[in-house]
């Protein structure tokens, strides 16, 4: 059985992410690591359903709150939260590696949504853990650029008030809870929605603004070249209102030595939505980061 570790590690602007480790007590450094990186306005509880899966994979499984989010400090003040951006993010799971990932375990970076783009920024930033240290990836319910916020009724207005750190309106927070519903999919299993309804309650409002600007002008396809060097698998639901599909084909066009799954009857929460899927992606990954040496 998998021994859970949780510890808290600072980044260099004093935000405090919360960053747990699963893995058996007999686990060589050498064995692969798994790092999963969530999406906006959950936690790192989203990914618990492919934890579950995996429970059998002699790996080291990674996981942390993105900053803002679930134990995890912000780690800006009020006044700078309009400056949020994923190349924060980015430096984060750098962070993240250095502090808990062994230098001799091959890695495959996994991200979910704002997680993938967190991926994507960390290949931009630090091209040359590419191919050495990082030797997979994949991008679950994403997209490089162009996501679809402040495209649905009042969307924008809610997370407006939420910068100024004002209440919601009556019926905000019912109205965040359907939103969260229409994320998913036709076949959605009613506990898994209301898992994520209580994770995006759960998630101050502070974060959701903030976050919300810096997805509104992403672009992180300047991370494309160094996923070049690293096998890649690309998974998407044709029904994603947030990240649509077409987002996922075309990183599929610009990374055409990467897998593509097309999930006809999904929708963007795809850790809870395609468990198995999602999970039998991450194991044909590793297979191959085991056949292969990792160089430091």
């Amino acid at each position: 059985m998998k021994r859970h570790d949780r510890r808290g590690i600072v980044t260099p602007d004093g935000a405090i992410l919360s960053v747990h480790t699963y893995a058996e007590p007999d686990l060589p450094p050498e064995a692969p690591t798994l790092v999963l990186a969530h999406g906006w306005a959950v936690n790192h509880e989203s990914w618990l359903p492919v934890v579950d899966e995996l429970a059998d994979e002699p790996v080291r499984i990674v996981l942390w709150d993105q900053r803002g989010h679930g134990r995890s400090t912000i780690g800006l003040r009020r006044t700078e939260l309009a400056s949020m951006s994923v190349s924060l993010t980015g430096r984060d799971l750098d962070v993240v590696l250095r502090a808990v990932v062994p230098p001799t375990s091959p890695v495959l970076l996994a991200g979910h949504s704002m997680g993938g783009m967190t991926v994507l920024a960390l290949a931009e930033q630090r091209p040359e853990l590419f191919g050495s240290r990082v030797q997979a990836a994949l991008l679950v319910a994403t997209a490089s650029s162009h996501v679809a916020l402040g495209e649905r009724t009042g969307e924008a207005a809610v997370m407006r008030l939420a910068a100024r750190g004002m209440p919601l309106p009556p019926g905000g927070n019912g109205r965040i809870r359907a939103l969260v519903r229409g994320l998913f999919g036709e076949d959605a299993d009613p506990a898994d929605v209301e898992t994520a309804c209580d994770q995006v309650a759960s998630t101050k409002l502070t974060t959701f603004a903030a976050f919300y600007g810096a997805l509104l002008t992403v672009d992180q396809r300047g991370g494309f070249p160094a996923l070049e060097r690293v096998r890649v698998a690309i998974v998407a639901g044709r029904l994603d209102p947030l990240m649509p599909v077409t987002r996922a084909r075309a990183m599929r066009v610009a990374l055409p030595h990467a897998t593509f799954v097309d999930m006809p009857r999904a929708g963007h929460m795809l850790p809870w939505e395609a468990t198995d899927v999602v999970a039998d992606e991450v194991r044909g990954l590793l297979a191959e980061l085991r056949a292969r040496p990792v160089s430091v």
